[in-house]
């Protein structure tokens, strides 16, 4: 007997070398991405072509999903100077042409209800090319819609289809990252996909200059288009066939209600989605309360836009490049909500005239410090949300966008409630978002209790 067990010790101590170098193959079979990624850490000597090959693959990736995730403010930002003018053209009110934004934003939280799902069923690939080119489709059809009706209606498809890129883009970063390290990536995405909203309101108001507000949606098509075939080229799968769920829709159901329970997992999605209600408050407003209150021009409107949009893009990389790491994502988190709620009750009570009439510049300054704090709250929120969701990554992307776009989508027809002369209804939509998400966030994810025990990770419903 004590020869068997040495026999079979030395049987077991044999077999380990082969079963780790079969692990590795498998790994750098289902994983080309994932496996590029680590070597990017591993030191190579000067020119060589294996880490050449790693960084590019790297770099291809992070411009492939940042284009995904920049398409959404493509999509709303270079319509906005052309709010007034789609007004006047189908003969419509404000608030209804409102509804334009309002539909894209319902139809992609929906969508990524569904996607979301379906990618971590069928894996990334299948669902966001299926996704691109019902966007493609529905995008070219709004630019020949005659009323407003029905550019509403296609507008609802347009979100529907775009959620793919939104849910899945996500969805891949969880698939590669984790940790710290999922954090920086995301303010990364921020940088590339903030480029977006910084030249979609100069692009949309140059577009004015030389044809109406339709052009714009074929614009936005052909960036579908070559969105489309950047992905069916340059994305490769990112979840191997045995980590997919095989069940039906009752197993998504199943698994969601899982990340609901889980309370911290709440805490952030919810905190995160009233911070993105302040700002899409902000989106949905500010063309009428910049160029109709203000008497801004179309393209004054632009600029000021687009260095709002800096300001986010610079704080998300000093998030990411300086405090991640150096300080916990929830005080960099906390950060930002105290500097939201700061900034949406100074606008409040300037555009209240507490102080009398005080002109484009300091409310235009309230705006710049509203968004920049935004670089704060919205990768922190995500990054900590999907830590903890490795088991359905697809489905917890759903989750936090879905609730995102659905406040945001709920807070956009309040902020034109009191008419087109005054811009207190925008400001206090954003405090109340504000001041609910710092409620929130101190209320679930109570970030001064030290997680990560056993009894502290999420179920899987």
């Amino acid at each position: 007997m004590p020869d068997s067990g040495v026999s079979r010790a030395q049987q077991e101590q044999h077999e380990r070398p082969d079963r780790s170098e079969r692990h590795e193959q498998r790994e750098r079979h289902i994983h080309p991405v994932r496996q590029e990624h680590r070597q990017e850490h591993i030191p190579a000597p000067p020119g060589s072509s294996a880490t050449d090959a790693a960084r590019r693959a790297g770099i291809l990736v992070t411009l492939v999903l940042g284009g995904l995730t920049a398409l959404p403010p493509l999509s709303m930002d270079m319509y906005l100077p052309a709010l007034p003018a789609v007004t006047d053209s189908l003969h419509a009110p404000a608030a209804t042409v409102q509804l334009t934004l309002t539909a894209c934003l319902t139809g992609m939280a929906l969508g990524q209800l569904v996607v979301g799902p379906m990618s971590d069923r069928w894996g990334r690939r299948k669902p966001l090319l299926l996704g691109m080119i019902i966007y493609v489709v529905a995008t070219a059809i709004c630019a020949f819609a005659p009323s407003a009706e029905l550019l509403i209606g296609f507008r609802l498809l347009q979100g529907l289809a775009g959620a793919a890129g939104i849910v899945i883009s996500r969805a891949v970063v969880r698939d590669l990252y984790d940790g710290m390290e999922m954090a920086r990536f995301f303010s990364t995405l921020m940088l590339i996909s903030g480029v977006a909203p910084v030249i979609a309101p100069v692009i949309g108001g140059q577009v004015l200059r030389f044809t109406d507000w339709r052009g714009i949606f074929v614009v936005l098509t052909a960036v579908g288009v070559l969105l489309t075939l950047i992905v069916w080229k340059w994305l490769h799968e990112t979840l191997p066939e045995e980590e997919r769920h095989t069940g039906g829709i009752g197993e998504a159901l199943r698994t969601m209600r899982g990340l609901l329970a889980d309370r911290v997992f709440t805490g952030y999605m919810i905190a995160g989605s009233l911070a993105f209600a302040a700002l899409f408050a902000y989106v949905s407003a500010s063309p009428f309360v910049v160029q109709e209150i203000y008497g801004a021009s179309p393209q004054t409107f632009s600029l000021l836009f687009g260095i709002n949009s800096i300001g986010l893009i610079a704080v998300g990389q000093i998030n990411g490049k300086v405090l991640v790491g150096r300080i916990s994502l929830d005080k960099a988190l906390g950060l930002g909500l105290a500097v939201i709620s700061l900034a949406a009750v100074a606008l409040l009570l300037m555009t209240s005239g507490v102080f009398g009439d005080v002109g484009l510049l300091p409310v235009a300054t309230g705006l710049f410090v509203l968004m920049s704090a935004m670089g704060l709250a919205m990768p922190n929120t995500n990054a900590q949300a999907l830590m903890r969701t490795k088991h359905a990554a697809g489905s917890a992307s759903a989750l936090l966008g879905t609730t995102s776009f659905l406040v945001g989508a709920i807070a956009s027809p309040l902020v034109g409630i009191a008419g087109e002369q005054t811009a207190v209804p925008m400001a206090v939509v954003q405090v109340v978002c504000a001041l609910s998400a710092v409620v929130c966030f101190l209320g679930l994810c109570r970030p001064w209790q030290t997680r990560g025990g056993p009894h502290d990770q999420p179920t899987r419903g």
